[in-house]
């Protein structure tokens, strides 16, 4: 009976939660999502970021962009690709090492065999490195 009871109770609790759920309507947490995350440097892409995405995570880490570009700094140019999806302690080497005298993005985003956009990737972690 301690069993029955036990069910009755649960599905009158799952009935109250379902009820509540299609009266009220949700609130949006991306306020305390951003504030959660803002100290540990982890910022939103813009919409066009967004859009974008696909081709800005496509890095396959040859290497192959650092020998185009020429440049050996505190980040090596392969990780720039990916630095602002996943290092974020990294974002400020990253930044700082695509700052003043720059590599040649545009011969080493030529040189990318799957056609990462070196330049646009550069902003993204200049953007994101600054706050």
């Amino acid at each position: 009976m301690a069993r029955a009871d036990s069910l009755v109770k649960l599905a009158f609790a799952y009935g109250v939660h379902l009820t509540r759920r299609r009266l009220t309507r949700p609130r949006s947490q991306l306020a305390t999502l951003l504030e959660t995350y803002a100290p540990d440097g982890i910022r939103p892409l813009r919409p066009e970021e967004s859009e974008r995405h696909a081709q800005l995570i496509g890095c396959i880490n040859c290497g192959l962009c650092a020998l185009a570009a020429g440049r050996v700094g505190k980040v090596r140019l392969p990780d720039l690709a990916s630095s602002y999806m996943r290092l974020y302690a990294r974002l400020g080497e990253a930044a700082s090492d695509v700052a003043g005298d720059s590599p040649d993005l545009e011969a080493a985003a030529a040189a990318c065999p799957v056609g990462v956009p070196l330049g646009e990737v550069a902003a993204i972690v200049r953007r994101l490195a600054a706050g």
